[in-house]
C-alpha cells in the first residue's frame, strides 16, 4: 500500500498528464450525463456510464505512472 501512495505522489510524465486531464474530462461528462435532470434514453445513460468508467480508469492509470526507474 505504501508503494502505491509513493507512486501517486511521484512526478507524472507530461504525456500522462495530458491523459489524466482527458480522463478527468471524460469522467465529468459521463457524470453530467448520468445526473441530468431530464429523462434521457437508456442508450444515452448506458454510454454515460461507460464514459465515466473509462475516464476514471484513464485518470487513475495516468496518475500512477512515474518516471522513477527504481519502482
Amino acid at each position: 500500500m505504501k508503494k502505491i501512495i509513493n507512486r501517486a505522489k511521484a512526478p507524472t510524465p507530461k504525456f500522462f498528464k495530458v491523459f489524466r486531464t482527458i480522463g478527468l474530462a471524460l469522467a465529468t461528462v459521463g457524470g453530467t450525463i448520468l445526473t441530468a435532470p431530464i429523462t434521457l434514453p437508456a442508450i444515452v445513460l448506458t454510454v454515460g456510464g461507460y464514459v465515466t468508467v473509462v475516464g476514471g480508469v484513464l485518470t487513475a492509470m495516468s496518475q500512477l505512472t512515474t518516471t522513477d526507474d527504481n519502482e
